[in-house]
């Protein structure tokens, strides 16, 4: 991982020279709780300005990350991340809590994130990713191993977004998914088991799953924390 991360930044330096102001990773690899076989890296990618000369000189960048499985960095400007804090209040403030620069300056610490904003996205990404979530496995619910594998790629978001409920509820959150399970159960007093049970898949270390049936009890743990935002 950090020999790719090297490499970019070096690539990123040589696609942008003066123009490059910052580059961050962001997310579980930052905070030391990734998982090689589910987990991205995530990059932000902070230019003084972007234009389509600029979106050309990354495209072969971009090509080159995305060939290991990383989902594209995302590209702004300097005023871009001053002014769309309210926008994408969720990502911020997940950069705020686990980010590592890795070129340039930090231009992530000292953004505000109002809270009316911080709430509302917060309730649209838990809805939006339980109704996709539901899509997708209406079309894989006769394949077990489909299934599984769906809900396993899942938990992954629905704890980064329990972990921003928990600062939502101004409740202690932890960075490891893990610790931020347990404390979603011992705060918030839902039952998170089958979070648990799909964090074990993930690490190869599951019994053997029903998983029709833990896809139903997923599908009740997400739904309370959906109220549970709602409610705030």
């Amino acid at each position: 991982m950090q020999q790719q991360l090297t490499d970019l930044v070096l690539r990123l330096q040589d696609a942008f020279a003066s123009s490059l102001v910052s580059v961050v990773l962001y997310g579980s690899a930052a905070a030391n709780d990734r998982d090689e076989s589910f987990s991205d890296l995530n990059i932000l990618c902070v230019l003084k300005h972007v234009t389509p000369t600029e979106l050309m000189h990354a495209e072969p960048v971009w090509n080159w990350w995305r060939a290991f499985g990383n989902p594209t960095p995302l590209l702004f400007t300097e005023e871009e991340v001053h002014q769309s804090a309210d926008s994408f209040p969720l990502e911020f403030r997940d950069m705020q809590e686990r980010r590592r620069i890795l070129y340039g300056i930090d231009l992530v610490a000292d953004l505000k994130v109002e809270h009316t904003f911080y709430r509302a996205v917060l309730e649209r990404e838990l809805r939006v990713n339980l109704f996709r979530l539901r899509q997708k496995a209406a079309v894989v619910l006769s394949d077990p191993e489909a299934l599984l594998r769906l809900c396993a790629d899942s938990v992954s978001t629905f704890c980064v977004l329990g972990r921003h409920l928990l600062l939502a509820s101004a409740a202690q959150a932890p960075v490891k998914r893990r610790e931020i399970v347990a404390q979603i159960a011992s705060q918030l007093k839902i039952d998170m088991a089958p979070m648990n049970t799909l964090l074990d898949v993930r690490e190869g270390a599951a019994d053997a799953i029903e998983p029709a049936a833990l896809f139903a009890r997923y599908l009740k743990t997400i739904e309370s924390l959906v109220r549970h935002a709602d409610q705030l």
